[in-house]
């Protein structure tokens, strides 16, 4: 293709922002730091002359999309600044699973392959529904976004190992399901929800399905040494691209000492 066409057609792409708009009411994932803003110099307080607005931002990493990078749980692994850019974009799909998950529901690789095709190392999106309960929306319920939303099922860390998935991205508090966190302890009434529904679909307490040796914090601990991150809090405009492949991209700060980073993320689609 030439230069001329290439061009042409790049400023002909659609791109989707599948980012979570960010503010100091932005939640972060329980008991982390928020979000905090602070002026230290405005236009008007400038000595001789026209000033500048100047701001100092304190947080933690892990407020609004973030991806979560390799010593976030693994020592060894990579800094998100030691990640080559190319590992961070690349073809990928975008699923909607919105339908057939619930609160505290499971979500298994069939629920993902019988709507699209996966292609070993894609970029993989999940569209659980869950960010219509953010924080900025009309159905904002930060209990049920943070607490409630439906998480991997117990082989679905495997599956995501064998097809070498890039990394990936969901639209809510956590790749991992709540119930296999420390919000489990935080939250004992949630979990005996969570656990009576368990019973109830499979005929299993939860430490019988997920026994807490092998699967706390699984999609962290199994896969981070794998290479094998996700960022969460994604939102924008997910919901329009239903199901579909697309081209994604993440751009986190290249923080060399970083092991998360708040980011943007985007989807491209080819012109109509």
């Amino acid at each position: 293709m030439k230069m001329e066409d290439f061009l042409e057609f790049m400023g002909k792409v659609r791109v989707f922002d599948l980012t979570q708009r960010l503010s100091i009411h932005t939640p972060p994932w329980p008991s982390y730091m928020p979000l905090g803003i602070q002026y230290f110099k405005r236009i008007a307080g400038a000595h001789m002359g026209q000033g500048a607005n100047g701001q100092i931002i304190t947080t933690s990493n892990h407020v609004g999309t973030h991806m979560d990078g390799e010593i976030h749980f693994h020592a060894c692994g990579r800094t998100i600044g030691d990640v080559p850019l190319e590992e961070w974009i690349g073809p990928g799909v975008v699923v909607d699973i919105s339908k057939e998950v619930g609160d505290y529901d499971l979500y298994t690789p069939e629920m993902i392959t019988k709507q699209v095709e996966v292609k070993k190392g894609d970029i993989l999106i999940i569209n659980t529904g869950y960010h219509r309960y953010s924080w900025d929306q009309e159905g904002s319920d930060e209990i049920r976004y943070f607490v409630k939303h439906p998480g991997p099922g117990p082989d679905f860390h495997k599956w995501v190992i064998d097809m070498k998935i890039k990394w990936i991205g969901v639209d809510c508090g956590s790749a991992d399901h709540p119930m296999n966190t420390i919000i489990r302890n935080w939250h004992p009434a949630r979990f005996a929800e969570a656990e009576a529904k368990m019973k109830a679909e499979y005929g299993k307490s939860w430490d019988q399905l997920f026994p807490q040796d092998e699967y706390y914090q699984v999609m962290h601990i199994k896969l981070f040494p794998k290479k094998i991150v996700h960022a969460e809090n994604l939102a924008g405009e997910i919901g329009k691209l239903k199901t579909t492949r697309c081209w994604i991209g993440c751009f986190p700060l290249r923080g060399i000492e970083l092991e998360s980073a708040m980011c943007r993320i985007v989807a491209f689609l080819p012109p109509k």
